[in-house]
């Protein structure tokens, strides 16, 4: 299968749970519950982890950010994150810039 930049950011659509900064330790957690975060992590601070690996680009384009995936590689909860094979290919192929994307919300 051709991995392409369409399918990569559809990977990266498709990531589950939700990501917070826990303030007392400075490091980013994983949850898969809003609930689950407890008082270390603010609740305007937690957001879905689909938006967590995007940040805001030049224009409307944003930039997926292989750094934010790499924090969540780091947890080692892939399956339950649903990190599947083009995100996986997206990390290891370095040589190639960081995707940039203009995202809409798509009605079905």
């Amino acid at each position: 299968m051709r991995i392409t930049s369409e399918l990569i950011c559809q990977a990266a659509d498709q990531l589950k749970g939700f990501v917070g900064l826990n303030r007392k330790t400075g490091q980013y957690i994983v949850r898969f519950s809003e609930d689950s975060f407890g008082m270390d992590v603010a609740d305007d601070g937690i957001i879905p982890t689909s938006e967590f690996v995007w940040t805001s680009g030049s224009g409307q384009a944003m930039t997926l950010k292989r750094e934010l995936i790499q924090l969540l590689l780091d947890q080692n909860i892939d399956d339950r994150i649903n990190i599947t094979e083009p995100l996986r290919v997206y990390m290891n192929r370095r040589e190639v810039p960081e995707i940039s994307a203009v995202r809409s919300l798509v009605q079905s």
